[in-house]
């Protein structure tokens, strides 16, 4: 016996003494070598997104609940996000964006209507490709589907409006299978004021919008902080007893004067608050040179139309449009979304980031090299070349979304 105690201290003094194996240094590779690491990553690691718009972009595209669902098993021409896109690019949990349009808020019982309808269209997909898609309303449900090599599809409601005036329909929403809600979306809502409205008629959070935080909280729903004006943001936080998020926000930083994306002061709160931060794609979020492009191709193109007596659907005016906005109006890189998780993690740390990419939301205006979910990669590879380590991705990727949903749910189920 005590020969067989003596072996097995003797193996563990060995073992500690054996020299560490050393971290990879991914700054050394190759970009060849770097990719094909990043791409191991985002197939072995879960990845999570914190907003696609693919529901509206089925509704848009003339969907109902009457109709076929769009076939989002195969590649699709157009859009985004597809199952075999989103494979190519490692992308395991795709938050569906449940959006409700602001000119809803203004018929009694609309935005509650589409809500119902965006679930059950959300829910057609995973009945229609079973061995494909899965529900997920909680991250232990997308560990089993990640497991199972299902797309889980867990959903968010853009626009708290869909809650209309009824407290209890917060409950509701969260027996339907919402797991997130950004309080507001382009105007202000009975819940608060938006970054997007010049007009603020509550001055952050209203009063019934404190009910339904607490609510929130209550049932076991993050709260979304995109798209709300720096009071709401801040009064939401005050009132709030869980880490929140911002499920496809960017750095104001790189884009002075766009409330929408977030300032310093707000990232270091939502840090202190426990929160994450989910970085958006769109180019007018990561880069106000875009933006303001963007804008000038827009004056060009109105006056050009008028001089020459044509429309938009013209033939002729399409293919200048096209030539000319490519020539003059060039896209922001995968880089530019880099810089943004950069100025983040140098501000509070690793811990407080995600993706939130926006993808069938933000239209033509995706980054070179992240025009769709089959190019996660070349955002790993960015990452992995600045000198993020394999654990800070995984962070990125899923673990600090899934830290702030637990703790949504452990205190909900006290």
């Amino acid at each position: 016996m005590k020969n067989s105690i003596f072996l097995v201290v003797a193996l563990l003094i060995a073992f500690a003494c054996q020299p560490k194996e050393e971290a990879v240094d991914y700054t050394k590779m190759s970009d060849a070598e770097r990719f094909e690491v990043a791409k191991e990553i985002a197939q072995s690691t879960i990845m999570v997104d914190g907003h696609v718009d693919l529901p509206y972009r089925m509704k848009v595209g003339g969907f109902t609940l009457q109709r076929e669902i769009l076939d989002v098993s195969v590649r699709t021409p157009d859009g985004n996000f597809d199952y075999p896109r989103s494979k190519e690019g490692g992308l395991d949990a795709p938050f569906m964006s449940i959006y409700i349009p602001a000119g809803n808020q203004q018929i009694p019982g609309a935005s509650k209507a589409l809500a119902d309808s965006l679930i059950l269209m959300t829910e057609r997909l995973a009945q229609t490709f079973p061995d494909k898609f899965a529900m997920a309303y909680s991250p232990a449900d997308i560990e089993a589907n990640f497991a199972k090599g299902l797309i889980s599809l867990p959903m968010g409601m853009e626009n708290g409006a869909g809650l209309e005036d009824d407290i209890k329909n917060v409950e509701y929403f969260h027996q339907r299978g919402i797991r997130y809600i950004t309080l507001t979306h382009g105007k202000a809502n009975l819940i608060g004021d938006s970054s997007y409205d010049s007009l603020r008629p509550h001055g952050g959070l209203s009063e019934y919008g404190e009910q339904v935080v607490k609510e929130m909280n209550r049932v076991g729903i993050m709260v979304d902080l995109s798209h709300v004006s720096d009071e709401t943001f801040l009064d939401a936080l005050a009132i709030t007893q869980v880490p929140v998020i911002a499920s496809h926000s960017s750095a104001r930083k790189f884009t002075p004067g766009f409330e929408r994306n977030m300032s310093d002061e707000l990232v270091k709160a939502m840090a202190e608050n426990g929160g994450v931060m989910m970085i958006n794609f769109g180019g007018s979020f990561i880069d106000s040179t875009y933006a303001a492009g963007q804008a000038k191709v827009r004056e060009h193109i109105v006056n050009w139309l008028a001089e020459n007596n044509l429309s938009r659907r013209d033939s002729a005016a399409q293919a200048y449009i096209a030539e000319y906005a490519a020539a003059n109006n060039p896209f922001p890189t995968v880089q530019k979304v880099a810089d943004h998780i950069d100025h983040v993690v140098s501000l509070v740390g690793v811990d407080y980031v995600g993706f939130g990419s926006d993808f069938d939301g933000v239209g033509d205006s995706l980054p070179t090299g992240l025009k769709d979910v089959s190019m996660f990669p070349n955002l790993i590879a960015e990452l992995l070349k600045r000198g993020y380590s394999r654990e800070d991705i995984e962070k990125i990727c899923y673990k600090n979304i899934f830290r702030v949903w637990k703790a949504v749910e452990e205190f909900s189920s006290k």
